[in-house]
């Protein structure tokens, strides 16, 4: 087969072209690690085919397998803003209440953490693009110092509005931080090495956002709420420092893998499909919006819910269709929609996110409830899940820069969270022992092996000039995917509840005032802490019904990637 022209494409041939030498970012995209022809078949390379069954270090042309010392500077610079962009995006989670009740605006609380995840959310795709035409040293700066003025906005507000809106420039650039790391991380690397290194970065996002809450709140309880953040800010101002000092100013793509390299002669504002990024912002905040609202802000059953769907089909076909056939550089191609996996690993993305945020929401609810634990106690019955997913993610890398094969880990990885919900559905009915807390570590765990995989299988789909947008849908889709796990598993739990509940306080005899006793149950987890002996039994066993639901729904999540 190496004597050959052509080579028969496979999983793993994607993965075992030679390694490039990379000098610096400036050349980073003129040479491909896998060239993919119009048909989406692999064209061999030009100075050798690859025998794809060949073990990769047997190839003569590849260069060393380790990363060189400028490739590591480059890629430890951005976990920096991959760790404070996400422990701030949990900052929240314990002091909202309190930082909103300082200005008398308990009831709008939660728009500090809604603004920033829709903020995130929608402009997540279009770092893509835009570092495309303006170049990954460039965008990251941008989302560098969007964060840095969110920061000083929400630190130094005097009114609840300014702490929104700098909460909403934060997401933007948060967004970014995020994105463009992995990005970089592809343009640096060989494809079977991007896994291990995604894996790290993993590693920093999952610990920064562990982190995130009860450093909020520590910070909280000591020297205020405002130090929370303005303590960020030389840390992205070190960022931005770092990358100017290390990051290449020349990040575009090389006009031989644009798709139509005509707008060249363009200036790189005519190039941005400003159509297109409106309609593409309106679809993605459409149908976010009632992820966030419903039965929280307004019940599901609220007209407000169905028109913003219905709004988002209408944004969202008009942008495919302004996509095909009117922007001359679209922010995202719609050919892309006709790659089969490419459209598989994004759905695969969104449902196993939802599936390892349904659970990780519900985890200390569980044990406040059955356990009486603390706020602190019970977020700590997270830790095994968040060990199991840096180990899934640090493993998955291993084995795909070793053997080439991404398809296997990835059903690994939904075996092992339907394991995980399995056990939880079964076991987990009010007296939980400590073996049995660590059920959420196969959850953790496949959801790793994801988050690492999942990337692979978009890269290892797609012509290269379409990888940045390609990386930012698919963490648009984890984007969304959390939400949704979060918002679907909170509206299974309430309605669960109050339908328990009514039915044993009626059954006990105890339905007058049947009402009251349900809304204080469903909106205070201390109330058992002051309800009669009899009532709060009703309520944790009422809880332990609904947990027992939510458990149910996460084990279908698994199933809907098989299908």
């Amino acid at each position: 087969m190496t004597g050959s022209l052509a080579v028969e494409a496979s999983e793993r041939t994607p993965l075992l072209r030679p390694r490039r030498s990379v000098e610096s970012l400036k050349d980073v995209t003129t040479i491909s690690t896998r060239e993919l022809s119009r048909n989406g078949e692999d064209i061999p390379h030009r100075k050798a085919a690859v025998d794809e069954e060949a073990p990769p270090e047997r190839d003569a042309d590849a260069a060393p397998t380790e990363p060189n010392a400028s490739i590591t500077r480059i890629i430890s610079v951005l976990l920096i803003g991959g760790f404070i962009s996400n422990a701030d995006g949990s900052l929240l989670l314990a002091t909202h209440p309190v930082i909103a009740s300082e200005f008398n605006a308990l009831d709008a609380s939660t728009w500090l953490l809604t603004s920033f995840s829709l903020a995130s959310s929608a402009t997540q795709p279009l770092y893509g693009k835009l570092s495309d035409i303006y170049g990954r040293r460039t965008l990251l700066v941008v989302a560098y110092a969007l964060f840095a003025v969110g920061l000083v906005l929400v630190g130094l507000g005097t009114r609840m509005s300014h702490l929104i809106l700098g909460r909403i420039i934060s997401g933007m650039g948060a967004s970014g931080m995020t994105v463009l790391v992995s990005i970089v991380i592809t343009d640096l690397l060989p494809l079977r090495d991007v896994a291990s290194w995604r894996s790290y970065v993993n590693i920093v996002s999952t610990t920064g956002r562990s982190i995130g809450g009860p450093l909020g709140g520590g910070l909280t309880d000591t020297v205020g709420w405002r130090w929370s953040f303005l303590l960020q800010l030389p840390f992205a101002l070190l960022g931005i420092f770092l990358i100017l000092l290390t990051l290449p100013s020349d990040t575009t793509h090389n006009a031989s893998l644009d798709p139509d390299p005509e707008p060249k002669s363009q200036s790189k504002l005519a190039r941005i499909d400003f159509v297109g990024a409106t309609l593409m912002t309106l679809t993605i905040l459409s149908f976010l919006f009632p992820l966030e609202l419903g039965g929280v802000k307004v019940p599901w059953s609220h007209p407000l819910i169905p028109g913003l769907v219905g709004g988002g089909c209408v944004f969202g076909g008009l942008f495919l269709v302004s996509q095909a056939w009117w922007a001359r550089e679209p922010i995202f191609p719609v050919e892309l929609l006709r790659v089969g996996d490419f459209v598989r690993s994004v759905v695969v993305m969104a449902c196993l996110i939802a599936g390892q945020m349904g659970m990780m929401s519900a985890v200390p609810l569980y044990f406040q409830i059955t356990a009486h634990a603390s706020n602190s106690v019970a977020g700590a019955h997270l830790v095994p899940a968040v060990v199991g997913n840096a180990i899934g993610g640090v493993l998955a890398g291993a084995v795909i820069k070793r053997t080439g094969n991404y398809k296997p880990p990835i059903l690994l990885s939904t075996l092992s969270a339907s394991l995980s919900y399995l056990l939880l559905l079964l076991r987990w009915h009010g007296s939980t022992s400590f073996l049995e807390s660590l059920y959420i570590i196969p959850g953790g765990f496949g959801s790793g092996i994801a988050q690492s995989a999942l990337f692979i299988s978009v890269q290892a789909a797609i012509p290269n000039q379409y990888m940045a947008v390609a990386a930012s849908a698919l963490y648009l889709s984890a984007s969304v995917g959390m939400m949704a796990g979060m918002a679907g598993a909170a509206a299974v739990l309430q309605g669960v509840v109050r339908g328990s509940l009514g039915r044993r306080l009626g059954e006990g005899g105890l339905g007058l005032g049947m009402g009251e006793i349900v809304d204080k149950a469903t909106s205070d987890v201390r109330f058992i802490d002051h309800a009669t002996p009899r009532i709060a039994a009703l309520v944790v066993k009422a809880y332990v019904e609904a947990l027992a639901w939510t458990h149910g729904m996460l084990l279908l999540v698994p199933a809907l990637t098989a299908a």
